[in-house]
């Protein structure tokens, strides 16, 4: 077994050494946006999402989403050469700021945690792994509550100027490491939500120009550290839709492998005011009155493979069942989603590794799971993405 213990004065050696002032010329980041006869500017990375700082604090049972060297190392045994690290800002804080959050604690950083988060893409990298930073909770906004954010990113300078700080300051400290091993992804899942603080708050899409004002304040933040990051705005409206007012920034767009939710996310309790009212899923089937099947899925995707032919690099970000979708229906949907993909040369994230969604411990009730190495491994939904 082996754990993660990294020197992170040699961490930074080893990226410093990797880079110099003209490496960055032949930076994967400028490859990828070259006119090309490639289908897709982006590699078709394949992985999953790690939960390590997703939750706003560590809890009482921060052990249980920590990653392990055996996770990269299994991963990269089974062919797969993609992580997502979705972050919330406030994980990597002065933890003494209290309850809630000001302004001034925007700017505090616990250079413990940054020290950490330097260790888990060092130990990626070395497994073969494509490392992308995602802020999940960005200053002012957040797909999902829980937290008391004092201001709205679509509303407040405040909470824009942060965001923009926060994306200067990893840039600048990941700003010799190629874009072969790490990119950035801007905001998770963008809506329009007036209270931030109620789940089930209505959302809608960002105005356009609205999203590419503060898309290009975090691009150009990242850029004075690099010229050459590879960057990747999330679609608007959570993900779903494609975002044209990027189209010149040069950067990549990330889709996710949700709809529709009724499969998804059956029973979500962050989903489902009631769970015990959500409808059975089937796949393919009808589905509070709508059927649902192969076509409707590629009517779905079809905006985001056609983002390919303007030269914008697509990825699918986030994807996967939670536990209570019947495990025979999430590999039929889960089929049909990663064969549209990948017949588009598209990678993926599922969400997560070891988890609710995940191939490892995911609780699942209907699931003959294989032992491995005191783990539970779903060895069916495994071999299912390894076909893909």
């Amino acid at each position: 077994m082996y754990g993660i213990n990294i020197d992170r004065r040699a961490f930074i050696k080893n990226t410093t050494l990797a880079a110099t002032s003209v490496a960055f010329t032949k930076d994967l980041a400028s490859e990828f946006f070259k006119s090309s006869t490639a289908t897709n500017k982006l590699p078709r990375w394949k992985g999953f999402n790690l939960l390590d700082y997703f939750s706003p604090t560590p809890g009482r049972n921060s052990d249980i989403n920590k990653t392990t060297e055996d996770d990269l190392k299994w991963m990269e045994e089974w062919g797969f050469n993609f992580v997502r690290l979705p972050m919330a800002y406030p994980r990597y804080l002065n933890p003494e700021r209290g309850e809630k959050i000001t302004k001034d604690d925007f700017y505090k950083f616990d250079t413990k945690v940054l020290d950490e988060i330097d260790q888990l893409i060092y130990t990626a990298n070395k497994h073969s792994m494509h490392l992308s930073l995602n802020l999940h909770r960005a200053p002012g906004y957040c797909i999902n509550a829980g937290f008391f954010e004092p201001f709205n990113l679509w509303k407040d300078k405040e909470a824009q100027d942060a965001f923009y700080f926060h994306w200067g300051m990893w840039a600048e400290r990941y700003k010799k490491i190629s874009s072969d091993k790490i990119s950035f992804d801007l905001l998770n899942e963008p809506a329009f939500r007036e209270d931030l603080n109620d789940q089930f708050s209505r959302s809608s899409t960002v105005p356009g120009e609205l999203y590419r004002m503060i898309a290009e304040g975090a691009v150009k933040a990242i850029r004075a550290a690099n010229p050459n990051h590879l960057i990747i705005a999330d679609g608007n409206n959570v993900g779903n839709n494609i975002v044209p007012e990027l189209f010149d920034l040069n950067i990549a767009q990330s889709c996710r492998g949700y709809f529709p939710h009724y499969i998804s996310h059956f029973q979500a309790p962050w989903v489902f005011k009631d769970p015990s009212k959500a409808p059975i899923p089937v796949w393919p089937g009808t589905i509070e009155g709508k059927f649902y099947g192969r076509e409707q899925l590629e009517e779905y995707y079809k905006q985001w493979i056609g983002l390919l032919d303007k030269g914008v690099g697509v990825h699918c970000g986030e994807c996967g069942c939670w536990k209570k979708t019947p495990h025979n229906v999430f590999l039929a949907w889960v089929g049909d989603v990663l064969d549209i993909l990948t017949k588009s040369g598209i990678g993926y994230a599922l969400w997560n590794f070891r988890g609710d969604f995940g191939i490892m411990d995911s609780g699942r009730a209907d699931v003959n799971y294989t032992e491995w190495y005191g783990h539970k491994l779903d060895t069916k939904l495994l071999e299912l993405l390894k076909m893909h």
